[in-house]
């Protein structure tokens, strides 16, 4: 049987995922939600039309009565599966991708996404009839976004926010944060500077991953306009990052870190203390776990992949879930990274003292990553030696997702890549030249 989901969801080109394919797996989503109530939304690619005429084809011919929510962001239609009580939700997008590629990202009703194990159960299910030889309805709900402005606004102060009136410079990387974005920070009190503030599934404005280098023109806008920060997203909107008013790129983990203490400065200010774990993946920086011990919380790791994430808040007793990429999970509002939510929390917290003063409370680390080219086999045999070798020196692993090796101010994973034949070798601690030391050691016990 042909394997078609990866780490969250199903990714391709047109000619690999294409309109036939989406159609048949979005029959095979129905017939694994038993024909329910299925919610749909698409990102802006320019291939997005068809595969959404082809993926509501398919729920409705498995009985599902699907509710088309349009052109929307990834937090914004997993926020509306809870809202309007759907069985499950199909999105169509690729993320943080390149334009020329697609996805379809499948969530279920309580705001989980299919991972790629629970993926291989609607895999199964490809080939089987499904519907009964009834089709579903279908029905439009234009007011998502409005909707998930409003669920956003709910958990911000907005009086300190209209009162402050920060500057921020926003870049929408012409994706559907172009949507929300803009009219949420104007709603909350913002003043706003706006780059690729249009949606083209083109991506002309930058390419869709907020890394870094892709962000050279927010950085240089925030400190040309004197504004007191920045913040970027990717294609879908669940990954964002910030720029702070010096022109400081501030990297996802942190990101994560941030949001931490905020949730806890604003439960402060309610006579309240801090509850529960903090969720996150095996690659994320130690910063976050220190930033948990200041506070009394543990910090619970999970493989890497935001379905896993999702599925370790869903278990409960969680603070907050969030990854390195700056994608965070706030469970009082939904079980999606939510860029817009992380967003308006910025804008609360500029009110209180500006980004750099907020970053000299999250630790600093140095990272350094590299890539082996090795088969699924060699893969296999790479993690298996510096396993065996950890084992051997008694080190404190976590072996969720490949095996991650813990020191007291350092750490370092190695992992085989789950959509290339590589093994990655991540390594962070206080110094620059420790982690560059500590992944040539790991890269020389992987190649044995």
């Amino acid at each position: 049987m042909a394997r078609y989901f990866g780490t969250n969801g199903v990714r391709g080109r047109i000619d690999e995922l294409t309109p036939e394919l989406a159609r048949r797996l979005s029959q095979a989503t129905g017939a694994y939600f038993k024909g329910g109530k299925m919610l749909l939304a698409r990102d802006c690619r320019l291939t997005g039309e068809v595969l959404h005429d082809a993926a509501v084809a398919g729920l409705a011919s498995a009985g599902c009565d699907v509710m088309d929510i349009g052109i929307a962001s990834s937090p914004t239609a997993e926020f509306m599966v809870k809202k309007l009580k759907a069985d499950g939700c199909v999105i169509i997008t690729a993320s943080h991708n390149p334009p020329e590629w697609n996805g379809l990202k499948v969530v279920d009703a309580s705001g989980v996404a299919v991972s790629k194990e629970r993926g291989e159960d609607i895999e199964a299910l490809l080939d089987k009839p499904a519907g009964g030889g009834k089709a579903g309805k279908v029905t439009r709900h234009e007011s998502a976004t409005d909707e998930h402005i409003g669920e956003i606004v709910r958990h911000v102060r907005t009086g300190r926010i209209k009162k402050k009136k920060p500057k921020i410079v926003i870049d929408c990387g012409n994706g559907t944060a172009a949507l929300i974005a803009p009219k949420l920070l104007k709603c909350l009190g913002c003043v706003i500077l706006s780059l690729n503030s249009h949606m083209d599934g083109r991506f002309p404005g930058r390419p869709s991953e907020p890394s870094e280098a892709n962000v050279k023109d927010l950085i240089a806008l925030v400190k040309s306009s004197n504004a007191d920060a920045g913040i970027a997203w990717d294609g879908d909107g669940d990954r964002v990052i910030f720029v702070d008013e010096r022109g400081g790129y501030v990297i996802g983990d942190k990101v994560y870190a941030l949001s931490i203490l905020w949730k806890a400065a604003r439960l402060k200010t309610q006579n309240s203390k801090p509850a529960g774990d903090v969720v996150t993946t095996v690659a994320t920086s130690k910063a976050v776990e220190d930033v948990a011990k200041t506070l009394n919380l543990k910090t619970r790791y999970t493989a890497i992949g935001a379905p896993y994430l999702s599925e370790e808040v869903a278990r409960g007793g969680a603070f907050m879930g969030g990854e390195e990429v700056g994608g965070v999970i706030w469970p009082e509002s939904s079980l999606a990274k939510d860029g817009f939510l992380t967003a308006a929390k910025l804008a609360e917290a500029l009110c209180e003292k500006p980004l750099s003063e907020w970053l000299k409370e999250v630790p600093v680390y140095f990272n350094v990553k590299i890539k082996l080219e090795a088969d699924a086999k060699a893969k296999e045999e790479m993690v298996a030696r510096v396993k065996a070798e950890t084992r051997k020196r008694k080190l404190k692993t976590i072996e969720v997702d490949g095996v991650r090796v813990n020191f007291k101010d350092s750490w370092v994973i190695v992992r085989a890549s789950g959509t290339e034949n590589y093994v990655r070798i991540f390594a962070e601690a206080k110094s620059e030249a420790e982690a560059k030391r500590l992944v040539q050691e790991y890269g020389g016990i992987a190649r044995g």
